[in-house]
């Protein structure tokens, strides 16, 4: 059959006839065809084995025997080195619970598994691209089918192992180099000698054995031993080897050159300690000169020599303005080793803790000044918002149809009667409102308990009354004051049936989500806000907070969720859970930190209230609570030392702590509870008001210019 010469340009029909004919010959073309590849079919196998038929494939065999993974191995090994083949480790991969083998110019690996009681052995080819003779009997082979790399021990004397390697290396189609064949590599010296041995420098004019690649030169050393055996080294010859190393991409921030056959790295460029060790395929002396040029343009010196280590062939102490480091470099196989590492100096961790101490103390003093301005700015904006309010004795409307009565300046009225629940706005003041609705509700046989919260700009209110009651808020809003109620004595039967219409009218359209939204949230909502805690300058929150109300039942609503956070890599704790018709709390691990969902039926909607905090954030803020607890963060921006009491504890709060001129104000760690807290200020009444803390929550209490106290969840 006529050949066609490699690289001619071949017609397309006469590709396509080739094609069609290579298809129609044989039923395992490509592994007929090439001598290289091994059939893995035909190869032997330990007895018992069972071949696994499930997923047939030409270049790959898997059986199972049942012993377990070392016997199998070891009686594998015996039978392969039966057949003619010689097992063999990679360079600096002698671990390897793998066997890998050759014969002649054929590879194989083997690896197992361990299954069910059993071993799973898998035959796979394995290309010898850098073909070097196996001298027989040979021990310790280590070897490398890509370069080539041989290294072991010939149970011959060096003359005799000499001729093999003449003979041999010739009828693979190695030449040893002339002066004129090795022309080409100026730096090339064939004379070299080798104490008590020989060395010979081949080529290989046709590449690789596929003829894929130019095939460098390769340098055979033989030396004697005292037993009378030969050492045998065949590896890439030196000169033809890169003298002048190119950067890789750094380690740990630390340089590293190519080409590399492995490396590995502990730490990060801004750690205190880093390290990076790699198997440079470079000579010695042109490794030291990468790390000589590269050192030296990242701003290190060299200070002399440090002491060897087993190994270690070049040892070299190193220092930069912030660290110290050493450099080590030695010879394994045909790589130089290279070990770097790096240690920051006590000077420098001293003067990085005072950096990170000088900006703790600039966020914090900016945050509470910040905190001042807005309490300060909000105190005077209600101030005068207050004033335009009227405090005038109310009378109750006439055409009032609620359960309960509403005065003459109630404005946008909302009442829910299947629900319980009653919202309006007003013109008056909320002691005006206050006032009112302690009157008539009194009258009317309502009898209210005691509340701590009774302030001019904000009064909670409890009623009861025949086994039923009222909660009402009354709170100033900007320049209006809002009243909110709800309870068992506003709920009206008749309202019932059309607040669940209204639910199963709203229930058809499935949820979507809003793409704009950072917190999962569905386009089909009455309201949604957002709330975030989070560093001055900082995109970085430690804590985010969706409020939304959804018209759609808790169920739907409780899907999407489900579904959404599952998509940003949210995972549910089963742990804790609870579901119901009316509401549902679940608690979720998200990859910034904890969260948690808690959903509500209320007017007729689901109320969703999702949190989500940011560990790593609170964490570099120093605000994270102790495991298993709560932190209080004390603040005082008034001009006077005030005093708060919880828990059993006094701490006293000076003016300004936590602001500008004292950034560290006091912190308590709290076991999870409700607790109530007294807060005394010179001349002033005792204030009690009452904190909810869980585990794992900061809280920060800032005590405000006129004597409130702002409590703001921090994480």
């Amino acid at each position: 059959m006529p050949m066609i010469r490699r690289g001619a340009q071949v017609p397309a029909r006469w590709l396509l006839l080739a094609c069609v004919i290579a298809t129609a010959s044989a039923p395992r073309p490509a592994r007929a065809a090439d001598e290289g590849i091994v059939d893995v079919h035909t190869l032997p196998r330990p007895d018992g084995a069972v071949e696994d038929t499930s997923r047939p494939d030409t270049y790959r065999v898997t059986y199972t025997v049942p012993t377990g993974v070392a016997a199998t191995s070891e009686a594998t090994k015996k039978l392969l080195s039966a057949d003619g083949w010689v097992p063999y480790v990679y360079p600096l991969d002698e671990k390897s619970s793998a066997l890998t083998f050759k014969k002649g110019r054929q590879g194989l690996r083997a690896s197992f598994t361990q299954a069910r009681g059993q071993s799973a052995v898998s035959y796979t080819p394995n290309r010898i691209y850098s073909n070097v003779p196996f001298p027989d009997g040979a021990t310790e082979l280590v070897f490398d089918e890509t370069r080539p790399y041989l290294g072991c021990i010939a149970p011959g004397a060096l003359d005799a192992i000499s001729a093999f390697f003449a003979r041999e290396m010739a009828a693979m189609g190695w030449r040893k180099l002339t002066p004129e064949t090795a022309a080409r590599w100026p730096n090339a010296d064939l004379a070299e000698t080798v104490p008590n041995g020989v060395r010979v420098f081949y080529d290989h004019p046709d590449g690789d054995t596929t003829q894929f690649y130019k095939q460098k030169p390769v340098m055979l050393t033989l030396t004697r031993r005292d037993d009378g055996r030969t050492n045998v080294e065949v590896r890439v010859a030196p000169f033809a080897l890169p003298e002048v190393l190119q950067a890789d991409d750094d380690m740990a921030g630390l340089p590293r050159p190519k080409p590399t056959k492995s490396a590995r790295s502990l730490g990060g460029a801004s750690s205190n300690k880093r390290e990076m060790s790699a198997a440079a395929m470079a000579e010695l002396p042109a490794v030291l000169a990468f790390y000589h040029r590269e050192l030296a343009a990242r701003g290190w010196q060299e200070d002399g020599s440090a002491p060897l280590a087993p190994g270690d062939e070049v040892a070299i102490k190193i220092s930069s303005a912030e660290e110290n480091g050493v450099l080590r470099l030695g010879r394994k196989y045909d790589f130089t080793m290279i070990s770097l590492t790096a240690q920051v100096k006590e000077s420098a961790l001293a003067a990085r803790a005072r950096a990170k101490k000088e900006a703790d103390e600039k966020f914090l003093g900016d945050a509470l000044g910040a905190a001042q301005q807005l309490i300060a700015a909000d105190e005077a904006r209600r101030k005068a918002q207050a004033a335009s309010l009227s405090d005038a004795p109310l009378n109750a409307r006439a055409d009032s149809k609620t359960p309960v009565p509403l005065p003459e300046t109630a404005e946008g009225v909302t009442f829910e009667g299947g629900d319980g629940r009653l919202e309006f706005s007003s013109t008056s003041t909320v002691k005006a409102l206050s006032t009112f609705y302690r009157t008539t509700l009194k009258s009317s046989g309502w009898k209210e308990q005691p509340s701590v919260i009774n302030q001019p700009n904000m009064a909670m209110m409890t009623f009861s009354r025949g086994g039923k009651s009222i909660s009402m808020t009354v709170m100033q809003m900007g320049p209006k004051a809002n009243v909110r109620a709800n309870g068992s004595g506003l709920v009206t039967e008749a309202a019932k049936p059309a607040a669940s219409a209204e639910v199963q009218a709203n229930s058809s359209e499935p949820l979507k989500p809003d793409p704009d939204s950072p917190l999962p949230v569905p386009t089909q909502r009455s309201s949604k806000s957002l709330a975030t805690t989070k560093m001055p300058g900082s995109e970085t929150p430690f804590r985010r907070e969706l409020a939304a109300s959804i018209p759609a039942p808790l169920g739907d609503v409780l899907a999407f969720y489900r579904a959404e956070l599952s998509k940003l890599g949210w995972q549910e704790k089963t742990d804790g859970a609870t579901v119901s018709a009316e509401r549902a709390q679940i608690d979720f691990t998200s990859p910034q930190g904890p969260a948690v969902l808690k959903l509500g039926r209320a007017k007729g909607e689901t109320t969703v209230n999702l949190a989500q905090k940011n560990s790593d954030a609170a964490a570099k803020a120093d605000i994270m609570p102790k495991a298993g607890q709560a932190r209080l963060m004390l603040g005082n921006v008034g001009p006077n030392e005030a005093s708060l009491t919880i828990n059993k504890q006094t701490v006293k709060i000076a003016a300004g702590a936590g602001g500008p001129q004292s950034p560290k104000g006091p912190m308590l760690d709290l076991p999870p509870g409700k607790y109530q807290y007294a807060l005394r200020l010179p001349g002033r009444p005792a204030r009690t008001e009452a904190l909810t803390v869980a585990a794992g929550e900061a809280w920060g209490l800032l005590v405000g210019p006129g004597g409130d106290v702002l409590p703001l969840q921090m994480y």
